[in-house]
């Protein structure tokens, strides 16, 4: 892991592991990652024998929102067979460990690396396909339902 410093990283560098220890050996690049986040929710409480009039809060049960991966459409089917195996209820093929790391601007270490675990995904989304302009990107979306953000 590297130090803290004054300046924050860029965004731009990251790589995204869809299987535990794939490295480098990324199949297409993601070029977005979004909804990357863990929340406690609050249970309120007051005892009836309270000599002050307001409630305690107490921790609640913690969640992880949804996490979205955006890709240019390659040709692979790994994204779309992974959904297939949530669809048909295959839990043991569908819920990964997936491991979201940003790396330094020379792409040479890892400065934070987030855990997603049971993440299996719920929304696939294709491309949306025009005729006019011809330069766009054909983006495939695909939405994860995520038990735990741990980030490291």
């Amino acid at each position: 892991m590297a130090q803290m410093r004054e300046t924050p990283y860029a965004a731009f560098n990251f790589l995204v592991e869809l299987q535990p220890g794939q490295g480098k050996e990324v199949q297409a690049g993601f070029s977005e990652v979004s909804g990357l986040n863990a929340e406690v929710t609050v249970a309120e409480y007051r005892a009836g024998n309270s000599t002050v009039n307001y409630v305690h809060k107490l921790p609640g049960i913690h969640k992880a929102g949804d996490v979205t991966l955006k890709r240019g459409v390659i040709g692979a089917q790994n994204l779309y067979e992974w959904l297939e195996a949530s669809r048909s209820g295959r839990i043991k093929d569908a819920k990964r460990e997936i491991v979201i790391k940003l790396l330094s601007e020379d792409r040479a270490d890892t400065v934070v690396s987030w855990k997603l675990r049971g993440a299996m995904p719920i929304k696939w989304t294709g491309p949306t396909l025009t005729a006019k302009g011809g330069g766009d990107v054909a983006i495939e979306e695909l939405v994860l339902s995520v038990e735990t953000v741990e980030q490291e």
